[in-house]
C-alpha cells in the first residue's frame, strides 16, 4: 500500500504593514490551532529582523507558545538562520523545545534568506552558505554523538561542548535543510542525511534547486558521501494556493491582500523567489489577481483544482513525503481559515487514502442491495405477523 502524502503549511509569516504586531502573532496563533483541528501534519514558521513583513523574529520562541494551545501537529523551524547563532547555544535551545513540544519539534535550518539581516549582522551573503554548514555540521555532531565537541572557525569556537540534556526525540529532532534557489540545500541534505525542504516554487522548471532536479542531487550526494539512499518521504515541497467553493469565489477573497502581497516581494524582498509576477499593469484589484492565477505555480480556485495541481507536482518530482501551503494573507482571515478548511475537508483525505474505502463499502452494499435488503425485510415482515398471531392467541 502507497505511504500516503502529509501536509502542512509554512508560514514566513507575511503580515501587510499597518497591522497591529500584536494581533498579527495572535493571528498567526490562532491559525495553527486551526490546523491542528483540520488534520493539518505540520506548521512551519521563519525566522527574519528586517522588512517589516515576516514579524516573528525568534521561531523557537513563537512554537513554544504554539505548542501550549495544539495536541498533535508536528511544529517547524522554517527556518532558523544558523550564520545568525552560535551552533551550541542553539543546539541546546532546541532540545529544551523539543522537550516543550513534547517531540513535535522539526529543526528547520537555512543560511538567511533576507540580505537586509545580514548586512545588519556584518555577515557577507557569499559566506552564508559556508557558515551554514560549519553550523549544521557542529549542531548534528552534538545531536548525534554524546563525546565532547571542539571546533574552531572564523565565526564561532566551541570547547569541548556537549548537550547537557539530550532530546526528547531518539535520537534527536528531524532535521530539515531548506532550498531555494541554489543547490546547497539538497548537497547539504545529502551529504548529511537530512530532509530536504524545498521553498521555491517559481524556479520550479530551472536550477539545480527546481523540483524535477533538487533529488537527484541529494541522491547523487548522499551516495558520494557514503549515506544510506535518502527517502523520498522526507521530502517537503511548497506549493502556494487559495481555496474556495468556486474559481469565483477565489479570485474574489484574493483581492483583499494579495496586490500587496506581491507588492512586498517586488519591493524591498524582491529577490525571494516565492512570488509570481503579472505581465503589464492591471487597472483594478480584482484584475491584479486574475492575471496573477495564471500562473502555473500558483492555484486560486477550488479543491479539485488544488487536487490537480499537486498531483502534477508529483509527477514532475517522481514523488516526495510533504506538501506545504505556502501561508499568506491573500484573502481575510474568515476566508483564510475557510480555504484551510477546503483543504482538510477534500485534499487532504483525497491523499491520504480515506476516501476509498468508504466508497467501496458503499458501493458494495448497494449492490448487495437486492440480495440483503429484501431477507431484512421479510424478517420485518416476519416478526409482524409472528406478534400478531401471538395477541390474538392471547386470552
Amino acid at each position: 500500500m502507497k505511504k500516503p502524502l502529509n501536509f502542512g503549511v509554512f508560514y514566513a509569516p507575511f503580515h501587510p504593514i499597518g497591522q497591529d504586531p500584536t494581533l498579527a502573532l495572535e493571528y498567526d496563533l490562532e491559525r495553527v490551532e486551526a490546523l491542528d483541528r483540520f488534520g493539518f501534519d505540520e506548521a512551519w514558521f521563519g525566522e527574519h529582523h528586517s522588512g517589516g513583513y515576516e514579524i516573528i523574529s525568534c521561531p523557537e520562541i513563537f512554537i513554544a507558545a504554539a505548542a501550549q494551545r495544539t495536541r498533535r501537529i508536528r511544529l517547524g523551524t522554517g527556518v532558523v538562520s544558523l550564520p545568525y547563532h552560535n551552533p551550541w547555544l542553539l543546539a541546546d535551545r532546541l532540545v529544551t523545545l523539543d522537550h516543550l513540544t513534547r517531540g513535535r519539534l522539526i529543526f528547520g535550518a537555512g543560511p538567511g534568506a533576507l540580505p537586509t539581516d545580514a548586512y545588519v549582522l556584518g555577515i557577507d551573503p557569499v559566506e552564508q552558505r559556508r557558515m551554514m554548514e560549519e553550523s549544521l555540521e557542529t549542531i548534528l555532531a552534538l545531536f548525534r554523538g554524546e563525546e565532547p565537541v571542539t571546533r574552531k572557525t572564523d565565526w564561532f569556537q566551541l570547547n569541548e561542548a556537549r548537550l547537557q540534556v539530550r532530546p526528547h526525540q531518539w535520537p534527536h529532532p528531524e532535521v530539515a535543510v531548506a532550498a531555494m534557489v541554489s543547490p546547497s540545500g539538497p548537497r547539504l541534505a545529502g551529504k548529511y542525511g537530512t530532509s530536504l525542504l524545498s521553498l521555491s516554487m517559481s524556479a520550479a522548471n530551472e536550477g539545480f534547486a527546481a523540483i524535477g532536479k533538487a533529488w537527484g542531487v541529494v541522491e547523487e550526494q548522499a551516495a558520494k558521501a557514503g549515506n544510506p539512499e535518502p527517502d523520498r518521504a522526507s521530502w517537503r515541497v511548497l506549493g502556494t494556493m487559495h481555496l474556495a467553493e468556486t474559481r469565483e469565489q477565489a479570485i474574489d477573497d484574493c483581492t483583499y491582500g494579495l496586490q500587496e502581497f506581491a507588492g512586498y516581494f517586488g519591493g524591498g524582498a524582491g529577490f525571494v523567489p516565492l512570488a509570481e509576477n503579472t505581465d503589464g499593469k492591471p487597472q483594478s484589484r480584482r484584475e491584479f489577481v486574475e492575471s496573477y492565477a495564471q500562473s502555473d505555480s500558483v492555484v486560486i480556485g477550488t479543491p479539485d483544482d488544488a487536487i490537480d495541481y499537486i498531483e502534477g507536482l508529483l509527477d514532475q518530482a517522481g514523488g516526495f513525503g510533504t506538501f506545504l501551503l505556502l501561508g499568506h494573507d491573500w484573502a481575510s482571515p474568515e476566508r483564510t481559515l475557510n480555504s484551510y478548511r477546503l483543504f482538510a475537508q477534500y485534499v487532504i483525505p483525497h491523499f491520504k487514502g480515506r476516501l476509498a474505502a468508504p466508497r467501496a463499502s458503499h458501493e458494495w452494499a448497494v449492490g448487495k442491495r437486492e440480495e440483503i435488503f429484501g431477507r431484512a425485510g421479510e424478517a420485518v415482515v416476519k416478526a409482524h405477523k409472528q406478534h400478531v398471531a401471538e395477541t390474538e392467541a392471547s386470552p
